[in-house]
């Protein structure tokens, strides 16, 4: 059955992939180029084990489709709308310029003009799925470069209908021409511009009222709907699937459920992409390279440096410094995926010369599995470059988003009311918080409250990852599901390994489980209430508070094993208090402030001014009973004072520090 075939390449792609992905993570090579060297490998030019590229086709477009949704959900469709200016001046002047300077020189060496058109409009597109891809993994989408690499092949996409369009007319096929070419192209038009401007109010609709069920599943069946339904109606006016999918991500990102959307979306993007590099890598005709490696590697070579120079001048020209067109050009130096597709449009029209739809398929894969290479290298080559031109220096403004230098902050996953009582007293504190919720309404609670607050589940790497956990100094977990207990320590653990990971359960058997996952403390709802029980009872016979403290501490030490019944009891508590005079007894703690602070029970005419009498002093466990004319009070003492109520309560005000303002 075609079905089963279909699973059968897909078993093929993924369990030879496996290997080699990881041996390119031990060689420090990129995900990208280990899938690309698999469809060498697997291809028709390889071992042959899928002899036909078509067979995957329909999955590498899901993974196109994927990898350009999660795309746009990393950006906002507000920003992108103001990257006007860079789409239309920068992505023109490159498209333009392509097309101008392969014309020019098909024409030169007798080419038809019109196919020296057509093998223009093919060199002038870059990949959009491979250079995001890269950018992506290497966390520099937001970076100038990235901004500029994705406005160009905006442009470049919105130029695929035109350019099909264009296909027959280039081929010499008269009934192809007349108005209906651009009424097609300005109905395709509108139908993106209605698209971009409903769509942002139909899909807050919806998603409002479905995360008011709280389903996770119905959350990311609506998610996935939206991705390919608007790629379905691109695609039907003659756009591509992937500005489609690209412009449902804007939109959805634009939403308080963009992060969300992107933590459901990765995992399937990380399998269907890898098909999609897969199968580009299937396009590689070893035995043409091999027979004119001369040929084939030079053409690859020179469209590198022709395009890089090109874009560069295009980014240069719309305002932007030497660098950022520099690290732009050699970023967008290779033939894009949906060159593949005006070429298959291109093929039957004649439009390609003997030969030559060959060499374009194997220097398009050369040229795309350099991208990575390209990318990573790109800004030291830019640095390197401008350093050697006179007057030329590297624009501040150029440098990447600060947003990244944030650390130190408080992760709070859960704005009920422990998440909320808790962001209340972190941020009093002075300390930075930052709120993840997956209910809606406490989201927005939160930022009418001014906390920094987005929509999404905090058991994701990804929305952990978009809030920087990883420099966080603590990240606490007060939801009421086990399970999302357990797994959110583990993520957490593994996201961020130097933070503080605080958990709180209702359930006491969750406690080892929860310290296995990786949290480093656990709050017990009910042992907590025994505690403070404990601790007001302690009160009552006058322990002093920094005593009262210790002892708590101690129970939490070791995990509540004395509430659970799983460790002795090893309170040490002062017997004084049970010898039958605690109401002629008081152990007073020297607080920070006090009139005592620096004195002593002689200074201080302790005795004369409030007729209670010092026993004994207590200094980091061990009692003073000796007078000595030198000791002095200091923070954190503990003075044994002995009398009536009425004088203990008088000199009991001589060791507190000043009382709070009141609020």
């Amino acid at each position: 059955m075609h079905d089963l075939d279909v699973l059968r390449d897909l078993a093929i792609i993924t369990g030879l992939a496996i290997p080699i992905v990881a041996l390119a993570h031990r060689v420090r090579l990129p995900p990208l180029v280990a899938f690309l060297l698999t469809g060498v490998l697997i291809g028709p030019s390889g071992a042959g084990l899928i002899p036909d590229p078509e067979a995957v086709s329909a999955l590498s477009e899901i993974g196109v489709v994927l990898l350009l949704f999660a795309i746009g959900l990393e950006f906002s469709l507000s920003v992108v709308l103001r990257w006007g200016r860079s789409v239309l001046v920068a992505g023109g002047a490159q498209a333009g310029g392509m097309i101008a300077l392969v014309a020019g020189a098909g024409a030169a060496l007798g080419v038809p003009l019109g196919r020296a058109l057509f093998y223009g409009f093919l060199a002038a597109m870059s990949s959009t799925a491979v250079v995001t891809r890269a950018y992506s993994d290497r966390g520099e989408l937001d970076t100038p470069p990235g901004r500029e690499s994705v406005s160009i092949l905006l442009f470049q996409d919105l130029c695929v209908v035109p350019f099909m369009l264009l296909a027959p007319l280039l081929a010499g096929r008269e009934e192809a021409a007349g108005t209906d070419l651009w009424l097609r192209v300005l109905g395709g038009l509108a139908v993106v511009g209605a698209l971009v401007v409903g769509g942002r109010a139909v899909v807050r609709w919806t998603l409002d009222r479905v995360v008011l069920v709280r389903d996770r599943e119905l959350f990311t069946l609506s998610i996935g709907f939206f991705a390919v339904a608007t790629a379905l109606v691109t695609a039907g006016v003659g756009f591509s699937l992937a500005i489609g999918a690209f412009l449902a991500g804007l939109i959805i990102s634009d939403s308080e459920y963009g992060l969300q959307a992107l933590s459901d979306v990765l995992p399937f993007r990380a399998l269907f992409s890898g098909v999609f590099f897969t199968s580009i890598g299937m396009l590689l005709d070893v035995p043409l390279v091999l027979g004119q490696p001369l040929l084939v590697i030079g053409a690859a070579l020179a469209l590198i440096a022709v395009k890089a120079l090109v874009t560069t001048g295009a980014v240069v020209l719309r305002g932007r410094s030497l660098d950022v067109g520099l690290t732009t050009g050699l970023s967008l130096a290779q033939v894009g995926e949906f060159s593949f597709v005006l070429a298959a449009a291109g093929l039957p029209l004649g439009l390609f010369a003997d030969g030559h739809y060959q060499l374009f398929l194997s220097v398009a894969a050369l040229s795309m599995m350099a991208t990575p290479f390209l990318v990573a290298t790109a800004r030291p080559i830019a640095d390197a470059l401008v350093r050697r031109l006179p007057g030329r220096r590297r624009a501040v403004a150029d440098g990447p988003a600060p947003a990244d230098a944030a650390h130190g902050h408080a992760v709070i996953v859960g704005y009920g009311v422990a998440g909320r009582y808790l962001t209340r007293m972190l941020r009093a504190a002075g300390i930075t918080v930052v709120v993840v919720d997956q209910n809606l309404e406490l989201v927005r609670q939160a930022r009418a409250d001014g906390v920094l607050a987005v929509f999404g589940d905090g058991t994701r790497h990804a929305v952990l990852e978009s809030v920087a956990a990883a420099r966080s100094r603590i990240i606490v977990y007060a939801v009421s599901s086990p399970v999302d207990e357990r797994r959110g320590a583990a993520v957490a653990h593994e996201v961020a390994p130097t933070a503080r990971i605080v958990v709180r359960t209702r359930y006491v058997r969750s406690i080892d489980d929860l310290m296995r996952k990786g949290a480093t403390d656990v709050v017990v709802e009910e042992f907590e209430a025994s505690l403070e029980l404990f601790a007001r009872a302690l009160r009552s016979y006058e322990l002093p508070a920094a005593r009262i403290a210790r002892e708590l501490d101690a129970v939490r030490r070791e995990h509540y094993g004395l509430l659970r019944g799983t460790a002795a009891p090893d309170l040490k508590l002062d017997t004084l208090k049970h010898l039958g005079i605690h109401e002629a007894l008081e152990l007073v703690e020297v607080e920070q402030g006090a009139a005592a602070v620096g004195g002593s029970a002689r200074t201080l005419d302790l005795r004369r001014r409030t007729n209670a009498i010092q026993v004994a002093v207590v200094r980091d466990g061990v009692p003073i009973y000796r007078r000595d004319q030198t000791f002095r009070y200091q923070v954190g003492d503990t003075a044994v004072l002995v009398g009536d109520r009425e004088a203990l309560d008088t000199a009991a005000l001589l060791f507190r520090g000043p009382a709070p303002p009141a609020p």
